[in-house]
C-alpha cells in the first residue's frame, strides 16, 4: 500500500473506503450546522421566545422546567434576564452552527455546540422519560466526534492549515544555505 498523500492505494487501485472514510464527518457536520443556524434565527426572530413571560417565552419555559431541572442554579441563572439569556442562547447557537457549517474553528464550535446540549439537557429535557425520547442528549453524543476530530474536509480549518504548511516549506527553503 503506497500512500500518494490523496487516497491510499492498493495495487495501483484507489481504496475508496480510505478515500470515503475521511468524508464521514462531513453529513454530520452539516447536519448540526444546519440545524443549530436554524435554531438560532428561530429564536432571534421569535418575539415570544424573547419575552421574559407569556406563553413562549424563555421565562415561561425555565419556570416551568426549574423543579424538575438536573441543575436548578442553571434556570435560576437563566430567570435573573430571560430575554438575555435567550439572545446569549440564540447568539450561541447561531456562531456555533455558522462555525461548524463553514469549519471554522470546528473544534471550538463543536465544543460549544456540546455546552449548549449539555446545558439544555440538564435543564429542559431532564425530566424526559425514557430519557431517549429527549432530544438534547442525544444532540450532545452528535457534537463529540466533532470535538474530538475537528472538520478535516471540505473546510475552513483545512485550508488554513494547507496555507500554513505551504508557508512553512517555503520559510523553510529560504532558510537553507546556499
Amino acid at each position: 500500500m503506497a500512500f500518494t498523500g490523496r487516497t491510499e492505494t492498493v495495487g495501483g487501485g484507489t481504496d475508496r473506503r480510505s478515500a470515503l472514510s475521511r468524508y464521514a464527518l462531513l453529513p454530520l457536520r452539516v447536519f448540526l450546522g444546519v440545524t443549530f443556524v436554524y435554531a438560532g434565527l428561530d429564536k432571534l426572530t421569535d418575539s415570544a421566545f424573547l419575552a421574559s413571560s407569556g406563553p413562549g417565552s424563555l421565562g415561561e419555559l425555565m419556570r416551568a422546567v426549574r423543579d424538575s431541572a438536573a441543575i436548578p442554579g442553571l434556570v435560576d441563572l437563566a430567570l435573573k434576564s430571560p430575554v438575555g439569556f435567550g439572545y446569549a442562547i440564540g447568539i450561541g447557537e447561531l456562531a456555533v452552527g455558522i462555525g461548524t457549517l463553514l469549519g471554522l474553528f470546528a473544534r471550538v464550535a463543536a465544543v460549544g455546540g456540546a455546552l449548549i446540549s449539555l446545558s439544555l439537557w440538564l435543564t429542559v429535557s431532564w425530566a424526559t422519560t425514557p430519557y431517549y425520547y429527549g432530544n438534547d442528549l442525544a444532540y450532545l453524543m452528535a457534537w463529540l466526534p466533532l470535538v474530538l476530530a475537528g472538520a478535516p474536509m471540505l473546510s475552513a480549518d483545512a485550508a488554513l492549515r494547507r496555507r500554513r504548511f505551504r508557508w512553512g516549506r517555503r520559510a523553510f527553503r529560504g532558510s537553507l544555505p546556499a
